[in-house]
């Protein structure tokens, strides 16, 4: 059952509650692999549901527009003190309700419209808010996008000086939604420098391992870091803008009153809790563990004749191009997840495929390893995944049944945060 439990939902809403404890129980029974997910800790789900909801709080503490917010202001307070002790910085902004709007307020804070933008092409493993042409930001200013080299699939520093030399960006953004490799943080500070460009780092994927210890940080290269509060972090759904304290004005004025109103307390609570987490001895030792998981997984991968974006990994991510495999991602990833194996399918630098139905998936480590697998068990989990493609190719349910079923007895053994069974 779901964990806190749901009794007034239940006899209030049934419909919905059973909708709710039949999700607990998937994510309980498969091994969940998108990149972008993971399982916050029960401590951070109370947070994320308690009367803090009731709450309005536009502004920011001790400079409100609403009265009673007596104990708001040190929780976000708290929040805050949390963040910049974690990551080290002059500042930091909780307010954001998610990584799009986080990056917008960069835009908003440093940028007119028709300004120009450079960040990694969305093809290449950038993100949407990095000046894509269907994004807001690819269409109220000047995107001029960087790639990875063909060959090697990592980016050339190289180049992407030439190309900032050539277009004299205002910001320049590095990290993406698919970049399996450690991002050159002094790299690019010294092509923003060169440029007069301001450094954005987007490190939502990474935040989790740069706090624990297993990947480089931005701080102290980058002017500004944006990040989501889950995925490695192991927070509720939502984000963070840390900044010198140069930029700390700008930034606040571009998120409130520049992009939204009130703050969600409940958020803001829950991401208090995480912070705290992410400080622990424990916690140190998961980012790790993430990273040895995501290069066990990659090694087995490879041996099982899956062609890996960059040839492997050096965080929580796993790119493969299955054109090897005589399979596109989508159908890929749809007998996956019939399989009790969650991931999604996505674009590989210089697919040939449409995005809807592109050649790759995508996959991380992040939550298998809270849930407590280790390396050896990663060999086993490539061998099902070799497995389930072979049987979709030849439309074999029964295979792909018994996979899952495989899988579900597996998890039994690795309790979730959130679930307990009835």
């Amino acid at each position: 059952m779901h964990v806190p439990p749901i009794p007034h939902l239940t006899a209030e809403d049934p419909q919905l509650a059973t909708l709710i404890e039949a999700e607990a129980t998937r994510q309980h029974d498969k091994l969940r692999m998108i990149a972008s997910e993971n399982y916050v800790s029960e401590a951070v789900l109370e947070a994320s549901s308690t009367v803090l909801t009731n709450k309005y709080s536009e502004g920011y503490a001790g400079k409100r527009y609403y009265e009673g917010q007596q104990l708001i202001d040190p929780i976000e307070t708290l929040a805050i003190d949390r963040a910049k002790s974690l990551f080290g910085v002059d500042h930091a902004n909780v307010q954001p309700y998610s990584g799009s709007p986080a990056n917008l307020a960069v835009y908003l804070a440093f940028l007119q419209p028709g300004d120009t933008v450079m960040g990694m092409a969305l093809p290449m493993g950038g993100h949407l808010t990095h000046g894509w042409s269907v994004s807001a930001t690819g269409k109220w200013f000047n995107p001029v996008r960087y790639a990875v080299n063909r060959e090697t699939g990592r980016i050339d520093l190289d180049e992407v000086r030439d190309l900032a030399l050539a277009e004299r960006p205002k910001v320049i953004f590095c990290g993406g939604t698919a970049v399996p490799r450690t991002i050159d943080f002094p790299g690019f500070a010294a092509i923003a420098r060169e440029v007069g460009a301001v450094l954005v780092a987007d490190i939502a994927h990474i935040a989790g391992l740069i706090a624990g210890g297993a990947h480089p940080s931005p701080v102290g290269h980058a002017d500004v870091i944006t990040t989501t509060t889950h995925k490695t972090l192991r927070g509720p759904r939502g984000a963070m803008i840390m900044a010198t304290a140069e930029h700390a004005t700008a930034i606040d004025k571009a998120v409130f009153p520049g992009l939204q109103g009130g703050p969600h307390n409940h958020t803001t609570a829950a991401i208090a809790v995480a912070l705290r987490e992410a400080g622990t001895q424990d916690f140190r030792r998961y980012a790790h563990h993430v990273v040895a998981n995501a290069a066990a997984l990659a090694t087995a991968l490879t041996e099982h004749g899956f062609t890996l974006s960059s040839g492997g990994t050096d965080n929580h991510l796993i790119l493969a191009d299955l054109t090897s495999k005589d399979i596109a991602g989508k159908p890929a990833a749809q007998a996956l997840d019939r399989a009790g194996i969650e991931l999604n399918y996505n674009t590989v630098p210089y697919d040939t495929r449409k995005p809807f139905d592109p050649s790759g998936i995508r996959l991380g480590t992040a939550a298998l390893t809270t849930r407590g697998l280790t390396e050896e068990h990663m060999p086993q989990v490539a061998a099902w995944m070799d497995e389930t493609v072979a049987a979709a190719l030849k439309d074999d349910e029964a295979t792909i049944d018994r996979i899952a079923g495989e899988v579900r007895d597996l998890l039994a053994a690795f309790p979730m945060p959130g679930y307990r069974a009835a």
